[in-house]
């Protein structure tokens, strides 16, 4: 099938046992496709997008009927490991001995269709390709950051974005600025691991690039066209929206990257009480900035960190959801929760922000600067009454399990067709 517009298929609204006609001829082909989806998540003391995406897209994915087979490791269980792993540990990212021996015996168990990798740091290794490989099973993965490059995945240091480590065979800068974990022995380790491992990424068989910068990312690392499909993220459909609250809600990171400084910078630019109220959740090295903003002002308070249910009531809550990162955040989740609950979004233009948003009207853009911020501010108060049915509608025509999901599908059922890896 050919690719079409994501906003085409959304208008279409396919349902999936159509669609899965439409692509394979009968449903029983989509039916007995077979995946093994690998991820090693992260920390769940940290709030995660890609861990909720990976969750998520596992729910679709058997919903649609497709059997899928999670290989999962986390890294909440490093401290449980044993000494002998423990003692391994270090040599993960460019092997990962237990991973290989698990999921060859899984693969050779299972013989799937596809293995589609999230992220393989640090308990898989980019060795589950090669692993792959071998068993004669294609590999897709899902580019969330840009770690084939940066040792941290971010392109972002000391405050600033940076690409100290592009182009070069071994990313010595990210050793010397301690880009991986703050530890020079760890960005050492990291920059190796990239630098073996560059083979590796070349030989996956289907990148899935979230957003277009994404693609021309991996374009710049050597991909051809011809092995890249965007597809961003999606979520599943909360329903019909509750009537728009009151003011602004931040929900991230509480961490440089993610432009709490510049928000509150903007903020303060603005009497208190004049935008309403700005309420600020989430968990990280910047909290003691929200808790100072919420005891000098009146029209600022901090949730601290919130479970789903808190989020869903916050978002309710607001009538503006903003997400301003000052790195080029790849695909931030808060934004696609933001328009499937029908609110619209604030954010800076940077990474996969404007792609998201796009020209619907879902919300407004502006540069990562606290002067164009706070005066977006009292604007997005005015005009969101006006914005919040066009961010439902752009999640529904662009972000939709229906739409998605779909695409995901084809992406396998094209990969296994035309795969050299595919299983006998």
């Amino acid at each position: 099938m050919a690719d079409r517009p994501l906003a085409q298929i959304g208008r279409e609204r396919l349902d999936l046992g159509k669609f899965r006609h439409a692509v394979n001829g009968s449903v029983p082909r989509v039916n007995r496709l077979k995946v093994v989806v690998a991820h090693n998540r992260y920390r769940e003391a940290i709030p995660s997008g890609e861990n909720v995406i990976v969750d998520t897209e596992i729910a679709q994915l058997r919903a649609a009927g497709v059997e899928v087979l999670p290989f999962q490791r986390s890294s909440d269980s490093i401290g449980d490991l044993p000494a002998a792993q423990k003692a391994l540990l270090p040599l993960a990212p460019i092997y990962g001995r237990e991973a290989q021996r698990d999921l060859a015996r899984l693969l050779t168990t299972e013989r799937p269709d596809v293995l589609h990798l999230h992220n393989p740091y640090p308990l898989l290794s980019p060795w589950v390709i090669r692993t792959a490989h071998a068993h004669q099973v294609p590999v897709v993965q899902t580019v969330h950051n840009y770690r084939q490059v940066c040792a941290s995945g971010l392109y972002f240091r000391d405050g600033h974005n940076c690409q100290d480590c592009k182009g070069r065979l071994v990313g010595w800068p990210a050793v010397k600025h301690r880009c991986y974990r703050g530890s020079a022995a760890q960005s050492a380790l990291m920059a190796t691991t990239l630098a073996v491992h560059r083979p590796t990424w070349r030989s996956v068989d289907r990148f899935i690039a979230l957003t277009d910068r994404i693609a021309a990312h991996l374009r710049d690392y050597g991909i051809p066209d011809e092995r890249i499909v965007i597809k961003p993220n999606g979520l599943p459909d909360p329903g019909e929206p509750d009537p728009l609250g009151e003011g602004f809600l931040y929900a991230a990171r509480l961490s440089p990257e993610k432009g709490l400084d510049l928000l509150l910078d903007a903020w303060r630019r603005h009497p208190d009480g004049a935008l309403g109220p700005l309420r600020i959740a989430g968990d990280g090295d910047l909290r003691p900035l929200a808790e100072q903003a919420a005891a000098e002002r009146a029209d600022v308070s901090y949730l601290g960190v919130l479970d789903q249910d808190g989020m869903r009531s916050a978002r309710r809550a607001a009538a503006v959801v903003i997400a301003v990162p000052t790195w080029n955040d790849v695909l931030p989740t808060v934004i696609l929760e933001a328009m499937a609950s029908g609110r619209p979004v604030l954010g800076t233009a940077v990474g996969g922000i404007p792609y998201l948003l796009g020209t619907d009207a879902a919300g407004w853009v502006v540069a990562p600067e606290a002067a164009a911020l706070a005066a977006a501010l009292p604007v997005a108060r005015t005009e969101a009454g006006r914005r919040g049915k066009a961010a439902r509608d752009r999640y529904l025509q662009h972000f939709h399990p229906d739409v998605l999901t779909a695409r995901l599908i084809d992406i396998y059922s094209e990969i296994t067709a035309n795969s050299n890896h595919s299983p006998s």
